[in-house]
């Protein structure tokens, strides 16, 4: 992984001195309350309904076991003994004051970490396939890609006040793990007729109160344009979309009202002037980042050992783990696992200390110390030998951390929802914990099989609901908390939007309008067709009928 240089040491050593100055001047009353707002923001400090809550950038999910150990350290001592993983791929502490904030900070940089720009109208958080580097099906490895972009945005004074957030994301260019399709920029690995590396480029992808599938903007980008294409939608955009309106500022409606021919026209302009500038990465360049991101030193190993496969055969629960939480490996011998953390113990995507403890131990033990946060809010462990799986499956039972539901019924994306977020409009966590609790039976699960439902508190959509299999809005009508259902979304290959299907439903009703439609996609699918796929098959006549006729 990319390690800190002096200038990176230098500038977030300068941020946290500032920040302490900062909220000291604040408790001296030198600042108002109004004055400090956008200064801790810029740090990621946000005041929510019960303590002040920071968000801790990790650029494209990637994070070290000394990092880790040192968010379970701020977890304890800071906090209430957890954290929050969300589907930027960052962690946010949720029970913090404000007084000790600069010593989180401090703490952070220590392990070459911030909070910078996980906040405000600027370049946030760069995302990236949680595969990256390891799986099998990749063009090249993301992180490289976005530790280049997450360097050129930060701090970038041109963008540091745009119309609205803006979110880039990049995929492997195997299958999409990245939900590329709804974000403002949406970067694919490929590569050209003569084998040379670059981008798919796609723009003007989002969700909250009009989701939007990206477009494509250019099919083809070479990899040393990176920069200076960016640059050029950027520029394009901070000059074009709307500050009268936040709820019309972000570069898809800016996209949806110019068309994409005109969009693609300005940006190629913009693009053919400062195309050959210092944006311009050199070869030179690129191998430096390169070697940041050098693969681990792999042994040289046999594909399924006797050991475990006699193991899968002996266990029928590792069995169902390997089944849904185990996937396959660029090198023979390795495996790449999703550490759940959707139990019914925690709300989706929280980690405790302990946990947080137990997955660094786990990556020096069996992973090359290496751990990977998804947007879907798991963790993930990229480099495991196959015979390792059945030892690191007991250390992760242990643990409360080897739920074999990865990519099933309950791995529910959720937001924190009205719990703790001041924006909220309905509870998430609930909501989630009800549905685990109706499908906590691993058979069954694996019966239903690959099944993403994604629960937002509000209309920003958080938690992706647009794009759930089946996603679950929060809404407030008359003091009372309902809840809209849409089937259909997805944010992979087949990106899509999803429909809704009618009149929202009470609090205590969400879980059994659910299972009557799994039921009904139980009752019709096709030998090996997913719930998405019948949906597409076959319409939403029948789970209308199942949901509302008896309702």
């Amino acid at each position: 992984m990319y390690q800190y240089q002096s200038h990176d040491y230098d500038l977030v050593d300068q941020r946290v001195g500032q920040f302490r100055d900062q909220v000291q001047r604040r408790f001296d009353g030198a600042l108002t309350e109004d004055e400090f707002r956008p200064l801790r923001l810029m740090n990621g400090l946000y005041q929510e309904m019960h303590a002040y809550m920071m968000r801790v950038a990790i650029p494209y999910g990637t994070l070290s076991a000394t990092q880790l150990r040192q968010l379970a350290h701020i977890a304890r001592t800071y906090d209430r003994g957890y954290g929050h993983f969300t589907t930027r791929q960052n962690i946010q502490f949720n029970w913090l004051s404000l007084d000790t904030s600069p010593d989180i900070l401090a703490d952070l940089a220590k392990v070459e970490m911030h909070a910078i720009q996980s906040s405000g109208n600027c370049i946030r958080n760069v995302t990236a396939d949680h595969f990256a580097g390891a799986a099998a099906d990749e063009v090249d490895d993301p992180r490289i890609w976005a530790e280049i972009v997450r360097q050129w945005s930060t701090i970038h004074p041109e963008f540091l006040f745009l119309p609205r957030k803006f979110k880039i994301a990049v995929s492997g260019g195997g299958a999409e793990r990245a939900a590329t399709a709804v974000h403002d920029i949406g970067l694919r690995l490929t590569r050209s007729a003569e084998g040379e590396t670059g981008f798919q480029v796609q723009v003007g992808g989002g969700m909250g109160r009009t989701p939007m599938l990206a477009k494509i903007i250019r099919n083809f980008l070479p990899a040393k344009d990176l920069l200076s294409y960016l640059e050029a939608i950027l520029r394009t955009y901070n000059q074009l979309g709307r500050r009268d309106n936040k709820y019309k500022a972000r570069i898809k409606i800016m996209v949806h009202e110019l068309g994409i021919e005109t969009v693609t026209d300005m940006v190629e302009a913009e693009w053919a002037r400062i195309r050959d500038t210092a944006l311009a990465l050199t070869d030179s360049e690129i191998l430096k980042m390169r070697l940041s991101f050098a693969p681990p030193h792999f042994k040289s190993l046999s594909a399924n050992p006797a050991a475990y496969l006699q193991s899968l055969k002996a266990n029928r629960e590792f069995a169902n783990w390997v089944s849904s939480n185990v996937h396959a490996h660029r090198e023979t011998g390795y495996a790449i696992v999703t550490v759940s953390l959707k139990s019914p113990d925690l709300a989706p995507g929280d980690a405790t200390a302990e946990q947080m403890d137990v997955v660094a131990d786990m990556a020096e033990r069996f992973g090359f110390g290496e751990i990977r946060v998804s947007h879907e809010q798991n963790l993930v462990l990229p480099h495991v030998a196959q015979a390792d799986l059945h030892a690191l499956w007991l250390a992760l039972s242990q643990a409360g951390l080897a739920t074999a539901n990865a990519g099933l019924v309950t791995d529910i994306i959720a937001c924190p929802g009205l719990d703790f977020c001041s924006l909220a409009s309905a509870r998430s966590i609930p909501v989630a914990q009800q549905i685990t609790d109706r499908f906590d039976d691993i058979e069954r699960l694996h019966d239903i099989g690959e099944l993403k439902i994604k629960i937002s508190g509000c209309i920003n959509a958080c938690a992706h609901h647009h794009v759930g299999h089946i996603g679950v809005l929060g809404l407030e009508k008359n003091g009372e908390e309902f809840y809209q259902i849409t089937v259909g979304g997805s944010a992979g290959d087949d990106a899509s939007i999803g429909k809704i299907l009618g009149p929202a439903f009470a609090a205590d009703e969400v879980a059994d309008a659910v299972e009557k439609l799994i039921e009904t996609y139980l009752d019709i699918r096709q030998s090996a067709e997913r719930f998405v796929d019948t949906i597409r098959r076959v319409g939403l006549d029948p789970f209308k009928e199942k949901l509302y006729v008896a309702h």
